[in-house]
């Protein structure tokens, strides 16, 4: 494991948290620990700083919603790192939701948009996020579905489905975010929309709604009539 830049400018990350205590460790330090190895190309520390980076600056809140597949498209993670990997965004996802006990149901939208407003409002591309909710509309699993550009995600019904069905989810909502700052649904937002509505409810799961965050302000397109 390669030398990085810390307190004196010679630890690496084991010796760095035995001094000074995981607290110290930086994001990608965390994940290079765990990695413990790199590529021919790259060290760990440089494996684990291009994994953060894959997800569109989401950073150590990317686990949370990381599969094995988008993480074997990685260079430098295998089925076993991805494997080890997916449980820890599982570990972190279950932590969140056990603490998360304000939106344990889900009963309106400014609560679903309080919670991802601060995720969200920042980032410079589109993110699409799927809650997955039981019959009693408590939360399964949060997984973050697609990355888009400036200005538009690109996801399909397909996609939403299969992390649904996978997930047992009866219910669910679709979050994402408007790069811009402004949430005004587009065009194509409320005809993707209407696209999964239909899909979902052939395989009998509900789609209760889609909720766009821009800057410290959401819309929900059920409180507008959308869905």
């Amino acid at each position: 494991m390669s030398v990085i830049n810390n307190f004196d400018g010679t630890l690496m990350p084991y010796e760095k948290c035995l001094r000074y205590g995981a607290q110290a460790l930086k994001d990608e330090e965390l994940v290079a620990v765990l990695l413990r190895t790199g590529t021919k190309n790259h060290n760990c520390i440089e494996v684990a700083r291009n994994l953060l980076l894959e997800f569109g600056n989401l950073g150590i809140l990317g686990f949370r919603h990381i599969n094995m597949e988008m993480l074997k498209k990685i260079e430098g993670i295998g089925q076993v790192k991805a494997i080890m990997l997916s449980c820890v965004g599982e570990l972190a996802s279950r932590i969140c939701n056990s603490d998360r006990k304000f939106l344990v149901e889900y009963d309106s939208p400014e609560k679903v948009a309080n919670y991802f407003i601060p995720q969200l409002k920042h980032l410079d591309k589109e993110h699409m996020i799927l809650l997955c909710l039981d019959t009693k509309c408590r939360i399964l699993r949060e997984s973050l579905i697609t990355v888009g550009t400036v200005n538009s995600t690109l996801v399909s019904p397909r996609e939403i489905l299969i992390e649904a069905v996978q997930n047992g989810a009866v219910n669910i909502i679709l979050i994402h975010n408007h790069p811009s700052g402004d949430p005004n649904p587009s065009v194509e937002d409320i005809e993707t929309t209407e696209r999964i509505r239909k899909a979902a409810e052939i395989v009998g799961i509900d789609l209760l709604d889609h909720i766009i965050i821009g800057d410290n302000k959401y819309i929900s397109l059920k409180e507008i009539n959308c869905i």
